[in-house]
C-alpha cells in the first residue's frame, strides 16, 4: 500500500545536501554517469519534493561529478516551492509544452552517457531517455536502495512518533469496534482518530472480520462484525515529513475458542521468535525463517501465506524485505515490519505486526500496544 502525503514538512536542507553527496559517490562506485530519478519516493528522499506528474517529465538528475540538477515543466514549478531545491542551490532546468525535457535532462552528459533511472519512472519517460544514449540504461535501485535502506538519527526520530501514534489508536479500537457495526463503519472511525492523532492521512485501514480476516489485504465492506468474530486490524499512514506506521492487532469480543486461542497463542510465540532473530548480521531470510518454523511446528505454516516483513519509511513497502530466498545482511540503522500470520479461508484470520528498528544491540519496536489476541 503506497502512502502520499500533503504535508509540505520536511528536515533541514543539509541533511539532504548529504543524502546528494552520498548518491553522487554511490553513482561513481558503480560505474555510472548519472542518476535519472523521477517523482516519487526517491525524490523526496533526496530533494524534499513532492511533485507529483505523468506525462510531463520531472526529474532530479545526479551526475557522478559535477552539481545536481531538477528538470521540470514551468507549471510545475511551484510544487517545488516547500522544497529543499532552493536552498541547496540546484540548478532548475525549466521547460514549457513543445520543448524536449529529455535534451534538458541529459545535457552535459555525452552521447555515451551510462545511465541509471529510479525504478518508477513512467515507460513514457525511460524510452525517450534510452534513446538518446548509447549504452543501455540501467535501473538505480542499487544506489537508491543503499541511500534509503539505512535510516539516519532524523528519520528513526519520525517513524519512533509513527509508531507511537498509531499505538495511541490501537489503544481506542474499544471505542468503534463493537458486535452490530459493520466493518466499513469501524474504519470511518479509526480513519478519522489516525488523523487525530497526528498522521497527515491514512494510508490504509484494514478492519477484517471473521471470514474476511482470512483475507491479508481485505480493506473493509459493508459487512456486519458478529459477536464471535476474530477481528484483524491493520492501519499506518505517515506523519510529519512523510514517514509512515503500519501497525496491526487482531480483536474479539469474548474468550476465543479453545482451537483459536491456541493457533493464536502459536502465532504470537512466532511473532517473538522472528523479533528476537532480528539482528546484526543477520540475513533478511533467517529473521522470516524464525517465525515460519515456530508455526510449522504447530501444524500452521500452510496458513501462513505472505513473507514476514517489508521495510518502511517514505514508503511503507520498500526495502529491506524480510521474505525467504533474500540473504541481505541486515545492518543497524534498517527498519522493518515484523508480521506474521495465520489464515484459515472462509473461517478466520490473526496478524501481529510490529516496527522494529535494528539498532547495534538488537531489534527495538516502536510499537508498545499488547500483542494478544485482545478481547474488547
Amino acid at each position: 500500500m503506497a502512502a502520499h502525503s500533503s504535508s509540505s514538512a520536511r528536515f533541514d536542507s543539509s541533511v539532504y545536501a548529504a543524502r546528494l553527496a552520498r548518491a553522487a559517490e554511490l553513482t561513481r562506485e558503480a560505474g555510472l554517469d548519472a542518476l535519472v530519478v523521477g517523482t516519487g519516493p526517491d525524490l523526496r528522499y533526496l530533494t524534499g519534493v513532492q511533485a507529483d506528474t505523468f506525462e510531463r517529465l520531472t526529474a532530479l538528475v545526479v551526475p557522478a561529478s559535477g552539481a545536481p540538477s531538477l528538470v521540470t515543466a514551468r507549471l510545475e514549478l511551484a510544487s517545488l516551492r516547500d522544497s529543499a531545491v532552493s536552498e541547496l542551490g540546484l540548478a532548475v532546468r525549466d521547460w514549457v509544452d513543445g520543448e524536449d525535457p529529455y535534451a534538458l535532462a541529459l545535457d552535459g552528459l555525452g552521447p555515451e552517457a551510462r545511465l541509471a533511472v529510479s525504478d518508477a519512472l513512467p515507460a513514457l519517460h525511460l524510452i525517450p531517455l534510452a534513446e538518446r544514449v548509447g549504452p543501455p540504461v540501467r535501473l538505480a535501485t542499487a544506489v537508491l536502495r543503499e541511500l534509503r535502506m539505512i535510516k539516519d538519527d532524523a528519520e528513526l526520530a519520525e517513524l519512533r512518533t509513527a509508531g507511537a501514534a498509531i499505538d495511541r489508536v490501537h489503544a481506542r479500537m474499544g471505542e468503534w469496534l463493537r458486535p452490530g457495526r459493520t466493518e466499513a463503519a469501524v474504519a470511518a472511525d479509526i480513519t478519522a482518530a489516525i488523523l487525530a492523532e497526528g498522521h497527515t492521512e491514512a494510508a490504509f485501514v484494514i478492519v477484517g472480520s471473521g471470514p474476511n480476516g482470512a483475507d491479508p489485504h481485505h480493506e473493509q465492506s459493508n459487512r456486519l462484525i458478529l459477536a464471535e468474530d476474530i477481528v484483524v486490524i491493520d492501519i499506518g499512514g505517515p506523519v510529519g515529513v512523510g514517514y509512515n506506521s503500519d501497525c496491526t492487532r487482531t480483536y474479539c469480543f469474548g474468550e476465543p475458542a479453545p482451537d483459536i486461542a491456541e493457533a493464536y497463542a502459536a502465532l504470537e510465540r512466532a511473532q517473538a521468535a522472528s523479533v528476537a532473530a532480528a539482528v546484526p548480521g543477520a540475513t533478511a531470510e533467517s529473521v522470516d525463517a524464525a517465525g515460519r518454523s515456530v508455526l510449522a511446528q504447530a501444524g500452521l505454516a500452510d496458513y501462513f501465506i505472505h513473507r514476514t516483513g517489508h521495510g518502511i519509511g517514505l514508503s511503507v513497502h520498500e526495502e529491506p524485505y524480510i521474505v525467504a530466498g533474500n540473504t541481505e545482511v541486515l545492518r543497524p540503522g534498517m527498519v522493518f515490519s515484523v508480521e506474521p500470520g495465520v489464515y484459515l479461508p472462509g473461517r478466520w484470520g490473526a496478524r501481529i505486526e510490529d516496527i522494529v528498528i535494528l539498532t547495534e544491540n538488537g531489534p527495538e519496536p516502536v510499537n508498545k500496544q499488547p500483542h494478544g489476541l485482545t478481547v474488547l
